[in-house]
């Protein structure tokens, strides 16, 4: 490999959030514990230099010694078009690509653009819990279209539910995560075909969080949403740099919008916002030059997913997971030891010293998981998994007991 994945970068005293958030960290109620000897998995940033790609863009936009407005220039279009053109065979015109500073804040724009206080919106719980927060916080409904789990801890969609949501009078829209996060599902064409069928049906506006579309396992094949809808209009798409290459404190989403007067409507209600020289510089460089970087990236998570796998099997076996199909997080089931969530989390966060996030957050359907996000160098998740492994030993060896004495 060009690139070291197992090269730790220490980020304390870097102002991370990640590394360095403790009062916040502490303060939201995501752990009691965090010290210098925390290991944070939580957040959906990775622990891996950006390609070098990006490096060299930034550090001649650092020379450029003036960090004024700036206008998107053409080759930032063109980036992107190029990018999904050949990755998805989707045509993308110029003046459907609206830039904003983050994805959340976007789906806050599409909620006050497109809706009215006390309308529903359907979402799909377990689910990153912003999709809540945005919903509430604008007065607006939530439409819980909650997914099925087979025991093996595969997801499916209820579509007999979603269109009975869909159809309720005061269902507006549905906001769409796919890859899913956090059950790492990518939705197959014939799914996507149906949930936009339904909504088309029943005039219910899709705001499609594809921001993981590029996170994918060797072998998925993921798909816009607006590649297998009837009609390109009703869809709002929302993808991004961020995740895929690790620049999510360079606050670049692009919403693709294909409608005008939906794309209209969401710049006018978002207003004027302009991404910083930094941005720009990282978008073409990243959608240029950095797909080596992340076919690498992804080769090197898949192997990690998979050491994941085997060692749970082997040290924790009462923990249910599965390789997700996409994104870098992974969703594990820990209601085969029978103890609370509380004492889970007790285990994790304040004993093994070990920061995962709590599945209640994703919604009541997530209350027995921790979610965890996998992009750091394997020898840090091994030694967080070490740790955790020493914490759920002696219940491991009672239900060895208990199946003895039987």
């Amino acid at each position: 490999m060009k690139y070291n994945f197992d090269e730790v970068v220490n980020r304390r005293n870097t102002n991370s959030l990640k590394w360095d958030g403790v009062d916040l960290i502490k303060q939201i109620g995501y752990t009691e514990r965090y010290d210098e000897e925390t290991i944070p998995l939580f957040t959906a940033d990775m622990d891996f230099p950006v390609s070098q790609a990006i490096v060299d863009a930034l550090h001649r936009t650092v020379d450029q010694r003036i960090y004024g407005y700036s206008i998107i220039p053409d080759a930032y279009y063109k980036s992107i078009q190029q990018w999904f053109k050949k990755k998805y065979d989707w045509d993308i015109q110029k003046d459907e690509i609206v830039y904003s500073p983050g994805t959340i804040h976007a789906i806050n724009i599409a909620i006050r653009a497109f809706t009215e206080p006390g309308d529903g919106i359907i979402i799909q719980r377990p689910v990153y819990p912003p999709f809540t927060a945005a919903i509430e916080s604008n007065g607006r409904q939530v439409r819980n279209n909650a997914l099925n789990c087979d025991d093996s801890g595969y997801y499916s969609i209820d579509f007999e539910d979603f269109e009975k949501k869909a159809k309720e009078e005061n269902t507006k829209m549905f906001i769409l995560c796919n890859p899913h996060n956090p059950t790492g599902r990518v939705f197959t064409k014939d799914e996507l075909a149906k949930l936009s069928e339904i909504c088309a049906r029943h005039h219910v506006l899709i705001v499609a969080d594809e921001i993981h579309g590029d996170l994918i396992r060797c072998g998925q094949t993921f798909i816009p949403i607006t590649k297998v809808a009837g009609s390109q209009e009703g869809i709002i798409t929302f993808t991004a740099i961020n995740k895929t290459f690790n620049t999510a404190g360079l606050h670049c989403t692009n919403a693709i919008i294909q409608e005008s007067n939906l794309r209209n409507k969401f710049i006018t209600t978002m207003g004027m916002h302009l991404p910083s020289p930094f941005t720009i510089a990282a978008l073409i460089a990243a959608y240029n030059d950095g797909e080596e970087w992340l076919n690498q990236l992804i080769e090197y998570i898949d192997d990690t997913m998979e050491w994941i796998v085997n060692f749970l099997a082997d040290r924790m076996p009462d923990v249910k997971v599965r390789i997700p199909e996409g994104t870098y997080v992974m969703w594990m089931d820990f209601s085969g030891y029978g103890i609370s969530p509380e004492e889970i989390h007790d285990r994790i966060y304040n004993k093994a010293n070990v920061l995962l996030q709590d599945g209640k957050v994703f919604g009541e359907e997530g209350l027995m998981f921790q979610r965890i996000c996998v992009p750091s160098p394997r020898q840090i998740l091994k030694e967080a998994f070490e740790r955790i492994a020493r914490e759920f030993e002696d219940l491991n060896t009672k239900k060895r007991e208990k199946e003895f004495a039987k």
